[in-house]
């Protein structure tokens, strides 16, 4: 059998050690192992990579913590706006939604525009429109709002500015969420969610849906989900450019993602991080920021859960 793996991240950003409570660092920590976990069963049980990806990011995005789903940034409108990708290495097959609003896991809707419907990518109202005729329950405004993500907007509210989640030097909520994985027979998969920058306008979209920028798959090579400062990963192609550092150039899953991570992108200026998993079970986990909340698992044993730097 093939070695089955698992990698999932919730942002990457200024993640300085001392900075957050030791109780808030638990229940990151208990978050993401939930969501690895849950994920690495459907692998360990036969399960396909697309169905391991989709439960990982769709726990992600129930909780709070993250920037994604239940705990996505407010708007300039004071509204959330999210999105999503998914996509399978064997025929890369690819969903992406943007600019939806009331989707409680868009992951979810994102799978739905993969396989029932003949499109990749649908956004706002449009979107919306294929989850209700799909049966989605939208949710209220109520079951998105969380207090800590309220303050941030209330910041800059008004302004011309923006927040990148990631980027706010405090104690605070971290990111993008996205997981990889690779089944038993070497398909792989990518997931990707986000609820993008807080007191965004004018239908700002970020690389996580985009296919390409933000996520990726390809049995040939890998699959990777990013995370970080969105324009800079689209300019860089960075999630299809590490799939052709690896197709191309003949480099491994690691010395691809470090390539992207901790050389392209820092030319270009972006800061961030990826995680990558290859056909083989290999997973690499590179970032160039102060931390990543991180987590990996595969059945050779190996079992991280990791927030910063060391």
């Amino acid at each position: 059998m093939n070695s089955i793996s698992i990698a999932i991240h919730g942002g990457a950003g200024t993640l300085v050690k001392g900075q957050m409570t030791s109780e808030k660092e638990a229940a990151y920590k208990t978050a993401l192992d939930t969501a690895l976990e849950a994920g690495y069963a459907v692998l360990r049980e036969g399960g396909t990579a697309v169905d391991a990806v989709e439960i990982a990011v769709r726990l992600l995005e129930d909780s709070p913590l993250f920037n994604a789903g239940r705990g996505a940034v407010f708007t300039a409108e004071g509204t959330h706006e999210m999105d999503a990708a998914i996509m399978e290495g064997k025929e890369r097959k690819a969903g992406a939604v943007s600019l939806v609003t009331g989707i409680k896991n868009p992951i979810a809707l994102a799978r739905d525009v993969m396989n029932k419907s003949e499109h990749v990518f649908l956004a706002g109202e449009g979107s919306v429109l294929h989850a209700k005729g799909l049966g989605y329950t939208l949710e209220s405004p109520a079951y998105f709002y969380d207090s800590l993500r309220y303050q941030q907007w209330q910041d800059i509210k008004g302004t011309n500015g923006f927040q990148l989640d990631h980027s706010i030097k405090k104690e605070s909520k971290f990111g993008t969420v996205g997981a990889v994985a690779c089944d038993k027979d070497g398909t792989v998969a990518a997931a990707t969610s986000t609820g993008g920058m807080t007191n965004k306008k004018w239908g700002r979209v970020g690389d996580s849906p985009m296919i390409g920028a933000g996520n990726y798959a390809n049995n040939k090579t890998c699959a990777v989900s990013c995370t970080g400062s969105g324009e800079y990963f689209i300019r860089g192609v960075v999630a299809y450019d590490v799939s052709c550092l690896m197709e191309y150039k003949g480099c491994s899953l690691e010395e691809a993602a470090l390539e992207v991570i901790q050389n392209r992108m820092g030319e270009l200026g972006g800061d961030g991080g990826l995680i990558a998993v290859d056909a083989k079970g290999n997973i690499a986990m590179p970032f160039n920021t102060e931390g990543m909340y991180r987590g990996c698992k595969n059945s050779e044993g190996k079992k991280i859960i990791a927030i910063y730097n060391d």
